[in-house]
């Protein structure tokens, strides 16, 4: 069971990842964000992106924001990982 858990962790989090990722290719293509699948991506990635840039500047038309959501989003899969492992080993 344990493993299950930590398994569909690892894959949510993959899967959201590529969703990122996605997102921010997206951006290379003109009007790529108003279509179906750029909408779609946003309603479930923007809320996430949302905190890093506004304390993340942006330079030019560099945006480093999403880079820190990603390896935010590896520090919080890691953790979480490690918080479970951690009580399953004390039960």
């Amino acid at each position: 069971m344990l493993n299950y858990l930590l398994t569909a962790i690892d894959l949510l989090s993959k899967v959201y990842y590529c969703m990122i990722i996605a997102y921010i290719l997206l951006s290379w293509f003109p009007n790529a964000r108003e279509s179906f699948i750029g909408q779609l991506l946003a309603k479930l990635v923007e809320p996430y992106l949302a905190p890093f840039r506004r304390f993340i500047p942006s330079f030019g038309i560099i945006d480093l924001s999403p880079v820190v959501a990603l390896i935010a989003l590896n520090f919080v899969k890691t953790g979480l990982i490690a918080v479970i492992l951690f009580i399953a080993n004390r039960l």
